[in-house]
């Protein structure tokens, strides 16, 4: 880190001193002109209370500030910084860092350090905490610091520039959730690399029936043949593939409680992709704008989940409408066999609803389609607010009609064939697990 040494700067408290030093200075001409040297004196009194209070601030020693070097998109990181000061009794010691936006809301980060004890030749340690709101690499690129002498009158103040950068990666907090490590742990598929029986489609075997199991699995001709009730066990499906495809236009890249719909949906994608991966199934990533963008090979093994979440990050925020035939078509063609398609995507108007509608539909007749939506719970509440002003009654009838093109949109996916999930941002990553489960107990994919 370079540092650029600035002058003594005086502080509000010294300006505000000066300040009040006008009026002052007025009543003493209209009732004592012949005192009106005392104003510009009690001025330079300041002046040089101001110098001396920066001189009494003490001399840098060490100056050094932490940036990570990976975070998690939505999740809470620090920039740390510590200052040595020696020679003063400082007062107070301010940081400020000029950080990419998507790091830090307004791209400055400023806060005030603490001294670690109460000794004058302590040093001073303090943090900021920010959460990213959107994935890339953003940078850390320049520092500010402020240290005030002991009257708060003057203070020392030097500049530096930083090249610290910060990957923001997707964020798979819901991976390492104890929820999830249960589910995977108390599943029947996954951890064990055996054949599974119980639930599936695909004929296993034989088993005695025993209270609970499911009775329309009773064998009756077997039954009958031992005199004794035997149940079909069946064999989960295995080796499934699972494609993720991401809308990454215009629509996605709205912002949904601080963060882009994409990236929520890259969260969900991403932790079921982990569950994919422990039941035995291959998984791929497909992004797309208005032309096809990240597509990945099938990932087969967990240990190469990491694959799947360097592939998300290179997912671009685009300004721009989806092209759902040529996308679509695309990854039609490069799926051999049927597999598991997840779309996920919103749409503004019924015209573009349409485009997609029709895409989808030429998936159906070969792939399972499972389409993903992000609830848009501004535009309920403002449909179910209280009409108590001609504004607020028009507001709602728009965002009511929003909301039922919405709802065709949906019926018409699920008269195709197409299994819809629409859910509040917060509850998309569990529904599309117990999606996902349902499906392939179902046997549906293979």
């Amino acid at each position: 880190m370079s540092l650029r040494f600035a002058p003594l700067v005086p502080t509000v408290r010294a300006g505000a001193l000066l300040a009040l030093a006008a009026p002052v200075a007025l009543v003493i001409g209209a009732t004592r002109p012949e005192a009106w040297i005392v104003a510009p004196i009690a001025g330079l009194v300041v002046l040089a209370l101001v110098f001396v209070d920066a001189l009494l601030a003490g001399r840098l020693e060490n100056f050094r500030v932490t940036v990570p070097s990976d975070v998690e998109v939505g999740a809470e990181a620090a920039l740390e910084a510590g200052v040595d000061l020696r020679g003063g009794r400082p007062s107070r010691v301010d940081v400020a860092l000029a950080c990419d936006p998507r790091l830090v809301a307004g791209g400055r980060a400023n806060f005030a350090l603490e001294k670690r004890d109460s000794s004058a030749e302590a040093g001073w340690h303090g943090q900021s905490l920010f959460r990213p709101s959107r994935r890339g690499t953003g940078k850390v690129s320049g520092t500010w610091l402020r240290w005030t002498g002991p009257l708060g009158l003057g203070a020392r103040q030097i500049a530096g520039d930083l090249d610290e950068d910060v990957r923001v990666w997707p964020n798979i907090s819901a991976v390492r959730s104890p929820a999830l490590q249960i589910l995977l742990k108390n599943a029947q598929f996954g951890l064990l690399a055996r054949r599974i029986r119980g639930e599936g489609t695909q004929f296993e075997s034989l088993a005695e029936y025993e209270p609970g199991m499911d009775r329309r699995r009773i064998d009756w001709k077997s039954s009958a043949r031992h005199v004794h009730l035997y149940a079909k066990e069946y064999e989960t499906e295995r080796n499934n593939q699972i494609v993720f495809a991401f809308d990454c236009g215009q629509s996605m890249c709205e912002p949904v409680d601080g963060m882009p719909r994409l990236d929520r949906a890259v969260s969900a994608a991403l932790a079921t992709g982990y569950v994919a991966l422990k039941g035995g199934d291959r998984v791929a990533l497909f992004g797309f704008a208005s032309r096809p963008e990240v597509s990945t090979p099938f990932i087969a093994a967990s240990r190469d989940f990491f694959r799947l979440q360097r592939a998300a990050a290179g997912l671009e925020y685009r300004s721009e409408e989806p092209n759902f035939t040529l996308a679509l078509a695309t990854l039609a063609a490069r799926l051999e066999r049927r597999s598991l398609i997840v779309v996920f995507s919103e749409f503004a108007d019924p015209t573009s609803a349409q485009l997609m509608i029709e895409s989808i539909g030429r998936l159906v007749a070969r792939h399972l389609v499972l389409f993903v939506s992000i609830a848009d719970e501004e535009l309920e509440g403002i449909s179910a607010a209280s009409p108590d002003d001609m504004e607020t009654l028009s507001m709602a009838v728009s965002a009511d009609s929003l909301l039922r093109q919405r709802e065709l949109v949906t019926r018409q996916l699920r008269q195709m064939g197409v299994e819809v999930i629409e859910a509040p941002h917060g509850a998309i990553g569990t529904r599309l697990i117990d999606a996902y489960l349902a499906i392939k107990r179902s046997g549906a994919i293979g």
